[in-house]
């Protein structure tokens, strides 16, 4: 991977603007009291099978905001690496002033991006090497999309929705360019005509994959044959989105023929099969089903545990959830072991030279 180096950080953080203000009491304090002590500080979370990222952004942010970056020694793991409880992940050294302040938004950093490159992760590995489609930009503050996009990235994702989402990486592979399906909303404009809605996208885009979504009427095998039998080969593929308190038409029509417990609602197992069943005995068998609404690394399994003919999994607020927390711990003074009871300063076999 080949990073852009394009972390953007607002100019108000070198003042302090986003800064704890004890944090900036105690530079004030340390300058006067104890001018030249030099501090060791290392960040760790407490959660087995956490997928480390955030690295990358935190040197980014040490090196534009360190009023004297050049004096400081920095050890780090590495953006992707699966991390244990109690490791040390980042450690420095130098003055207080020139970079112990920025604690807070070190914290931060770590346990938001580890929280979405763990939860993609995890999406990822239930997917079972399907795609998953990152539709994170709904989920959360449009703010977080480039480091969320980023760290995402490092748990392999491929597939984004949004310019911002990808602007912090390069890959040496060819990272698609946004894409996604269409909203329910171009639907709606066309009087709830999920065929004319999906003509005009093709005769607007010709060039993009030409993704229909069939859930508008609530009666996805109508509409997804429908559309398919209009475009032929040239659908790509059609989403589903049913709302997880509504029951699609084709099921309520069959519901007796389902198992006595099954649950119906929203894109569910039983309405994917009968879309591809829909599909396939029309003569689409090439068209790819897109699911989303709801889906977790826990759904996901399911799906493919039960091996639910899905072929690209739309994930949303899934990626967000949080997952973990770091803190920053001042472990040495000039040298000498110096920290809060129940805090030390740990070794690690895993820490590597960054800057000395």
């Amino acid at each position: 991977m080949k990073l852009v180096n394009n972390f953007q950080f607002d100019p108000r953080i070198k003042d302090g603007y986003y800064i704890a203000d004890y944090f900036k009491k105690t530079v004030h304090i340390l300058k006067t009291f104890h001018p030249n002590q030099q501090i060791t500080m290392q960040w760790f979370q407490r959660k087995d099978n956490i997928m480390l990222s955030g690295i990358q952004e935190v040197l980014a942010l040490i090196k534009f905001a360190s009023p004297n970056y050049q004096n400081l020694k920095i050890w780090t793991l590495n953006d992707g690496d699966l991390i244990s409880p109690l490791e040390p992940v980042l450690r420095i050294e130098g003055l207080y002033q020139d970079f112990g302040w920025l604690e807070g938004m070190i914290d931060g950093i770590l346990s938001r991006n580890c929280s979405i490159a763990t939860n993609f992760y995890e999406i990822q590995k239930a997917a079972n090497h399907k795609t998953v489609l990152n539709m994170n930009d709904r989920a959360d503050l449009y703010a977080n999309q480039q480091s969320d996009g980023y760290s995402a990235y490092i748990a392999g994702c491929k597939f984004f929705v949004s310019d911002a989402s990808i602007e912090y990486f390069k890959d040496d592979l060819t990272i698609p360019q946004p894409s996604g399906t269409m909203p329910h909303a171009l639907i709606q404009a066309f009087d709830g005509n999920t065929l004319e809605a999906t003509k005009a996208f093709a005769q607007a885009f010709p060039d993009n994959n030409l993704v229909s979504l069939v859930d508008y009427n609530n009666d996805c095998v109508t509409q997804a044959v429908e559309v398919a039998n209009y475009f032929g080969e040239k659908l790509y593929a059609v989403r589903l989105d049913t709302s997880g308190n509504l029951i699609d038409q084709t099921l309520a029509q069959k519901k007796d023929q389902f198992p006595i417990d099954a649950n119906l609602y929203g894109v569910n197992q039983y309405l994917v099969r009968e879309v591809r069943k829909g599909l396939d005995a029309a003569g689409h068998q090439h068209v790819k089903i897109i699911v989303s609404s709801g889906f977790t690394a826990e759904v996901i399994a399911q799906f493919e545990k039960a091996n639910v003919p899905v072929d690209i999994y739309g994930v949303g607020q899934a990626i967000t959830k949080k997952r973990t927390d770091f803190t920053g711990d001042a472990v040495l003074i000039d040298g000498v072991k110096q920290a809060k009871v129940g805090r030390t300063y740990l070794e690690s076999t895993r820490l590597k030279v960054y800057k000395f």
